[in-house]
């Protein structure tokens, strides 16, 4: 009997070369980031850490003020011991084979990271889990109102420490990760050496950087099996491509739909797949669409302002969508920043009397900065300055630092879930094609990206009539007479629906305010086959004078606003023409979509 045994216990040994291999992958990579790092300190000398974000000012005047008022950090104290003390009183009972009460403290429904029925079943994990969860809570009670503390301060403090508390989470630990403690017991360890591996391998593609790869790029190629949705380069400059899809009914609406998606990222999260794609949804629906592509710029764009986004950007392509079709008139819809430049393209055009765009759709637009949600916390006088002068040092905003901005923003989601499961699971990130959008991040112009935090994020001029002024003309929102849709998602992190519906009532014509279900991407992105989250709208002839009042009255809806956003375009022209064909119209097609802008990837050329 005995051989059996130990003929099975040798078969579930790692195998010893796929051992030797990792850790020779480890020393090489570990040897080469070392050398790379003491080479770039010689050459950069030593430098002071510095404060530039406020974080050590705000944490220091938080603490200032909060040791002012000792009963308050008493109280919080004795309420943390409490807590102890009933987590311990359960545990116990727990323990002791009774039936145990509700748990004293328990994770968010949507809290994934505790998903493991170990977390629950088993004595221990349980407990440091809700040890964690009690911690959690009252460090971040403690100092999230804090008397005399300024507003800026205090959501710096708050943000901060709710980073601090998510990279603390039990769940990032080997030890104390059930599931990463089931791993490592199973595979003796190799788990660690291979999650060691990918890390100093995406150090490496970082170029000394932790870039915390979310999917398997190699997965996905644009034209393949993301972006494919048929269509035709027909212009492009120095700032964009113009892209014209192909049409797939016999008659097409005879106003042509112009999209402009935001430059911070690529415009095809609205072309993933077919299923989902937005931009195959209207051209099923008989719309001819055309799409901006911006340019992903370098140091040669520098000087290339918020002016040349409106004028070489979205009046551009106006000019040729109306060369290639004969039209008078278009639709435009804009997508989070792509319909802040909309706006104010809107406006610039009211100014100048171009009635050429006859109707506007705005995606989580905001116009009114006042209440710019948990991105003001990056967005102050300091801290611009700092960003500025890394800007101009090198003429653009690099675009995993903007990334990383909006991954921290949920921390558990985009940052912390990939080092549990990339270090120490020791897998390789699961292909997903919206990661891949997400991580195919776009630099900003410096002069224009300044331009854009100080006079809208930080003195809101775009919502004041004359504000700002884009090639001489002062940009008005009231001016904008024609119709227009807005639709918000009540779970918007990046563009607080309240803020979007204060801007909308800024504009001088008919608005639609809708709101839909979910967040920032999942509830724009929600084709009707999939009848997910709903939307509501307002009876109402004129927007109600606030958001609050606006929900109170509103209709819930099942299904995707696009079937309303439909019936609404229809509801402005309903006219058909023939189908256009873009080989056929008067501009040369200059190649196949999705385009050569698109196709540039940072992280490509730094991983190369």
């Amino acid at each position: 009997m005995a051989a059996p045994e130990k003929e099975v216990a040798k078969s579930e040994l790692p195998d010893p070369k796929e051992i030797a291999k990792t850790f020779s992958e480890v020393a090489q990579r570990a040897s080469k980031l070392l050398a790379d790092h003491m080479q770039k300190q010689l050459q950069n000398g030593l430098t002071p850490p510095a404060d530039e974000l406020g974080i050590a000012q705000a944490f220091m005047d938080m603490m200032g003020k909060l040791m002012a008022n000792p009963y308050r950090l008493a109280q919080a104290q004795m309420n943390l011991v409490w807590d102890y003390f009933s987590l311990w009183q359960h545990s116990m009972l727990r323990f002791s084979g009774m039936a145990p009460a509700a748990p004293v403290a328990a994770p968010a429904k949507d809290d994934k990271r505790f998903k493991d029925e170990e977390w629950q079943e088993h004595f221990l994990f349980d407990f440091i889990k809700q040890s964690y969860l009690i911690t959690a809570r009252h460090i971040h009670d403690t100092v999230s109102h804090v008397d005399g503390l300024d507003e800026q301060s205090q959501k710096k403090v708050n943000f901060y420490t709710r980073q601090y508390i998510d990279a603390l989470s039990p769940s990032n630990f080997a030890l104390t990760n059930p599931e990463v403690f089931r791993e490592t017991m199973k595979s003796q360890g190799q788990n660690l050496i291979k999650g060691l591996n990918n890390l100093l391998r995406d150090v490496e593609d970082g170029g000394g950087n932790l870039r915390v790869r979310m999917t398997d790029t190699t997965a996905f190629e644009l034209g393949r099996n993301v972006a494919t949705t048929p269509g035709k380069v027909v212009f492009q400059n120095e700032m964009m491509q113009l892209l014209q899809y192909t049409p797939t009914t016999p008659d097409v609406s005879k106003r042509p739909l112009m999209i402009v998606p935001p430059w911070i990222n690529k415009f095809y999260i609205l072309d993933l797949r077919e299923k989902n794609s937005y931009i195959k949804w209207c051209v099923d629906q008989g719309h001819t669409v055309f799409v901006i592509s911006w340019v992903n710029p370098d140091e040669r764009q520098a000087e290339r302002s918020f002016d040349s986004y409106v004028l070489d950007g979205t009046l551009a392509a106006v000019d040729a969508i109306v060369e290639q079709t004969g039209a008078k008139e278009i639709n435009a819809a804009g997508y989070c920043l792509g319909g802040t430049l909309l706006a104010t393209t809107l406006a610039y055009m009211a100014g100048k009397r171009d009635k050429r765009i006859a109707s506007g759709t705005f995606f989580t637009t905001m116009t009114d900065f006042s209440e710019p949600g948990e991105l003001g916390v990056f967005i102050d006088e300091v801290q611009v300055s700092s960003l500025e002068k890394k800007m101009f040092e090198r003429g653009y905003l690099e675009g995993s630092e903007m990334a990383g901005t909006f991954n921290m923003l949920r921390a558990n989601d985009l940052i912390w879930s990939f080092v549990v499961n990339n270090y120490l699971m020791g897998k390789d990130p699961f292909p997903f094609d919206l990661l891949y959008w997400n991580s195919d991040s776009t630099r900003m112009p410096a002069k224009m990206h300044s331009f854009y935090l100080r006079n809208m994020y930080m003195q809101n001029l775009l919502k004041e009539p004359g504000g700002i002024e884009i090639g001489g003309v002062g940009i008005d929102l009231g001016k904008i007479k024609v119709p227009c849709y807005f639709i918000s998602t009540i779970e918007d992190h990046i563009a607080p629906w309240k803020s979007t519906y204060m801007g909308a009532r800024n504009f001088g014509g008919a608005v639609r305010f809708v709101l839909g279900g979910s967040g920032h991407i999942a509830g724009i992105v929600n084709p009707p086959a999939a009848n997910k989250y709903g939307y509501w709208t307002n009876p109402a002839a004129k927007l109600p004078a606030t958001p609050d009042e606006f929900f109170a009255s509103s209709v819930q809806h099942p299904g995707s606003w696009w079937t309303d956003w439909q019936a609404w375009l229809l509801g402005q022209d309903s006219e058909k023409v023939p189908a256009r064909d873009p080989v056929q119209g008067k501009l040369k097609v200059l190649e196949d979509a999705p385009g050569s802008y698109a196709k540039i990837r940072l992280d490509a050329k730094k991983a190369a």
